[in-house]
């Protein structure tokens, strides 16, 4: 017999099992940098594993990590940031799981504003929890008044920013409203800033840690595989008030136990990158959204808020058709997306678009989009 939450995460989640492009597809659907990993990072590795650094670490993280993942977090007047206010995790999925799991029950209500992440959902499914699904304003930044309608009584509040799948960055004055909004609440506030290093021209991201009437309610959510182009060496980390950090340790020691010994050195060596590496890969996502904006300005039947950070586009359509039957048709024409629904009621009307991806296949792909929905459909 199944049990009954998974019956219910499988009843609820839209998040596809994705698997590689099929031969002469293009794959516009990952959200993973297409950059190898820098080399001193594999190094590190090489040289831990050879030292023998191939034993159980501490289950927070290895102090030193820790610490100097303290030492980089925003000025907390009042509050010094120590190796015992970060958590290191199994990417930053498990600190998002560790940090719902710990703090969410049955019945809790849970603020999402979206369209959002798919995962946030399924996981406040998994811990019994109740999603309250807020839509965006149609700039896709938060709709406040509909924020203020939701938020009281909730549990915790979770968004992404930059944000995935939207690319929108949330601004220093929409932070400061939301503080004024959960004001004498104690709604948690889940900050996932996975894609801090990816914001473009005009645009400025504040960490929510840098937000006074934020600080101190919010969970901070943070991973190495977007900055430094290491998915799948599952680093990601967590800070917050103490005694959510000290929960989501516990759920985390208890689900994942503690994160590959020498992967956790090679994490350090990311953190001592000339900023000129990162800088890099950002220049070139950067041009490749000035192609994504360049190909789908203009096309009746295509509609897209220009990528403010992250790596995406999240291109509305006007053919009648669901989400999901669109990202089917453009499989079958070779070109692998996301669909809108997966990310929310309102994701519906729209697909996103990765541009993790190299320039040529970007070139394909955003071609064979146009040609299958840029006249519109009726």
């Amino acid at each position: 017999m199944t049990a009954f939450r998974i019956e219910e995460l499988r009843r609820l989640s839209r998040r596809p099992a994705l698997a590689p492009a099929p031969p002469g597809a293009v794959s516009l659907a990952m959200g993973e940098p297409d950059f190898p990993t820098p080399p001193p990072v594999i190094e590190a590795a090489v040289a831990a594993l050879r030292a023998g650094h191939t034993h159980y670490a501490d289950q927070k993280g290895l102090r030193q990590l820790r610490a100097a993942l303290a030492s980089r977090l925003p000025a907390h007047p009042g509050r010094t940031w120590t190796a015992d206010d970060v958590v290191i995790t199994h990417g930053a999925t498990a600190a998002l799981a560790a940090v719902v799991l710990a703090m969410v029950g049955p019945g809790d209500r849970v603020v999402i504003p979206e369209p959002a992440y798919s995962l946030y959902a399924d996981l406040v499914v998994l811990a019994g929890g109740t999603v309250d699904f807020v839509p965006l304003a149609p700039d896709l930044h938060w709709d406040l008044d509909a924020l203020a309608a939701a938020l009281p009584g909730a549990r915790m509040m979770i968004f992404s920013n930059p944000s995935n799948p939207t690319g929108i960055v949330h601004r220093e004055q929409e932070l400061q409203a939301l503080g004024k909004l959960l004001d004498g609440s104690d709604v948690l506030v889940v900050s996932d800033e996975a894609y801090h290093r990816l914001v473009y021209p005009g645009h400025a991201l504040t960490s929510a840690l840098e937000i006074e009437s934020l600080r101190d309610r919010t969970v901070y959510v943070q991973t190495f595989s977007k900055t430094y182009a290491m998915t799948g060496w599952r680093v990601g980390y967590l800070t917050g008030p103490r005694e959510v950090v000290d929960a989501a340790a516990h759920v985390h020691r208890t689900s994942n136990g503690s994160l590959n010994t020498a992967v956790q050195y090679a994490a350090l060596a990311a953190l001592e990158l000339p900023d000129g590496v990162v800088d890099a890969m950002v220049g070139t996502y950067r041009q490749r959204r000035e192609l994504v904006v360049a190909h789908l300005s203009g096309i009746p039947g295509l509609h897209l808020v220009p990528p403010e950070g992250a790596f995406y586009g999240f291109l509305r359509y006007d053919a009648d058709l669901p989400s999901e039957a669109v990202a089917r048709e453009l499989a079958e024409r070779k070109v692998m997306v996301r669909a809108g629904a997966e990310y929310g009621p309102s994701g519906e009307g729209h697909i996103r678009i990765s541009f993790a991806a190299s320039e040529d296949d970007l070139r394909t792909g955003l071609t064979r989009i146009v040609r299958h929905l840029g006249a519109g459909r009726s």
